[in-house]
């Protein structure tokens, strides 16, 4: 019997691609990316609301430029459709028509479902949520075996690869404690190695409305640095915007969030005694360092009234705040 000749690509023969970001440098298109944390700390409000300024065209956190608005697929096996989804999402200003489901009432849907290439060839959709991850492993699967979860990885690492699309897998942490967190995470350590991103979300302890989204691994690009929002029920979702609290940090729930964002809120608590023109406002903050993307964003968190004065805007703070 003739031995059948190996199949050998020459890496010269290889056009050169450069990666595409969702968000650089944490969400790549045609990569998977793995958002993980402790039940409760988050994750899903984080995404979600990333979703809604991907469907809207607006700008994400601390990205100087929109984008145009993309349609996302978006799995829950934990939280309700119509009670919890499509509320939140309303909330954060999404534009729910470009946010789309898979319906599963007849058949579960599992990471390896053609169902996902197939939606995204139909819809044009540029990024997938599969929120939890281990909820679409399927049938007989041990989580824990790397030559079981290896494979599926595989073949959704391929999927991400043809389309071009980015897909988020939403994962909880084990119990340990102490441990690193490239070993926090449920399941095969096989779920960190295929993925190119890695995000972890957590709470901090000084204030527990605070969350942090930090860098936990970056295999195409410098790991990017971390970014606050705050979650409470008087007040929502909140971006907060860009910190110093570690990877390390955030395992521990130590460490404080200082950023500019709460810098220009409190400086404009401070002015705003009585009205000021708007380009003092923004002067002030020039001085400071702070871009005016984040003083829009401090203006919307402080709730700031815009009134125009013969030819000049002034600001001022809103009734309900004084």
């Amino acid at each position: 019997m003739q031995k059948k000749k190996n199949r050998l690509i020459r890496i010269s023969d290889i056009e050169t691609e450069q990666v595409r970001w969702l968000w650089y440098p944490f969400i790549p298109y045609g990569k998977v990316t793995i958002i993980q944390g402790d039940p409760g700390e988050g994750k899903t409000s984080f995404v979600l609301a990333m979703i809604a300024l991907l469907t809207t065209g607006k700008p994400l956190p601390e990205d100087a430029e929109a984008a145009e608005p993309i349609s996302v697929i978006y799995q829950s096996a934990e939280d309700g459709l119509a009670d919890t989804i499509k509320p939140r999402l309303e909330a954060s200003g999404a534009d729910c028509s470009r946010v789309l489901v898979i319906d599963e009432s007849d058949k579960e849907l599992n990471l390896c479902d053609e169902r996902l290439e197939q939606a995204v060839q139909e819809t044009g959709a540029r990024l997938i949520v599969l929120d939890p991850l281990q909820a679409y492993l399927g049938d007989n699967v041990d989580m824990h075996r790397a030559n079981e979860v290896r494979p599926i990885f595989k073949r959704l690492c391929a999927m991400a690869d043809r389309t071009g699309c980015a897909i988020i897998l939403i994962g909880h942490m084990n119990k340990a404690q102490g441990l690193k967190s490239s070993y926090r995470g449920l399941g095969s350590i096989d779920f960190r190695a295929a993925a190119r991103s890695v995000l972890l979300v957590g709470r901090l302890k000084s204030d527990p409305a605070v969350r942090v989204v930090a860098h936990d691994k970056s295999s195409l690009a410098p790991e990017g640095k971390s970014i606050a929002f705050s979650l409470d029920a008087d007040n929502g979702f909140q971006w907060i915007g860009h910190c110093d609290v570690s990877v390390d940090d955030v395992l521990s729930g130590t460490g404080s969030v200082q950023t500019k964002t709460a810098l220009m809120e409190d400086e404009l608590r401070r002015m705003l005694v009585k009205p000021v023109p708007a380009e003092e406002l923004f002067r002030r903050a020039a001085e400071l360092g702070i871009s005016e993307r984040t003083v829009n964003i401090a203006k919307k968190n402080v709730g700031v009234d815009t009134v125009k004065v013969g030819n000049r805007w002034n600001w001022r703070l809103s009734e309900s705040r004084l």
